[in-house]
């Protein structure tokens, strides 16, 4: 049975402490917010947002797309379908911070690092996310964290937001789809 762990109040305020985290850091200064592509995307947006307003200058922001870097092939497609990847701005010049719906396994993180090290070596790199499931296979830690909650390897974790169609925004947990066997899936 689904069951919601977030509504989109708790989104809301889920962005708002990722935020103070990063901003808690000011010597991280100045941000390059990146989005992972998909999940990670809008919630980028919404967190540049936020951390526009808690300091008072805007993060330049960007979008990763990691198709060519996961280690289980092109996900669910038999022939890789690869993604736009912005990064408008100096990387060595900005700690970039990842963002991520669902932290899970680490590989998708893993890819992200490879990929993001392509474009060239930034101060430092952070890793948000809005849900840490758990489950780790590789030593990956987020600094800043929406919600943390235990979570089953038969479980599948949806981060449904109105901006990518869906009805309302809301987390939910629920059974895996046969599909989504092996990787990392959410």
């Amino acid at each position: 049975m689904p069951r919601t762990v977030l509504d989109a109040k708790g989104i809301s305020e889920a962005l708002d402490a990722m935020a103070e985290a990063i901003a808690s850091r000011p010597q991280d200064g100045p941000w390059a917010v990146v989005g992972i592509r998909r999940g990670g995307e809008p919630l980028a947006h919404r967190l540049v947002k936020r951390l526009t307003e808690i300091t008072g200058k805007e993060p330049a922001v960007g979008t990763l797309d990691i198709t060519l870097y996961r280690d289980d092939g092109f996900g669910p497609h038999e022939w890789p379908q690869v993604g736009i990847t912005e990064i408008p701005f100096d990387l060595h010049a900005h700690t970039v911070v990842l963002v991520d719906d669902v932290l899970y396994t680490g590989r998708t993180v893993r890819a992200a690092l490879g990929a993001i090290l392509d474009y060239g070596r930034p101060r430092a790199v952070r890793l948000a996310v809005l849900v840490d499931r758990g489950l780790r296979e590789l030593p990956i830690r987020a600094d800043a964290v929406g919600l943390q909650i235990e979570t089953q390897p038969s479980e599948h974790v949806d981060v449904q937001l109105e901006v990518t169609g869906a009805a309302a925004d809301a987390v939910v947990v629920g059974e895996r789809r046969p599909q989504e066997q092996g990787g990392d899936k959410k």
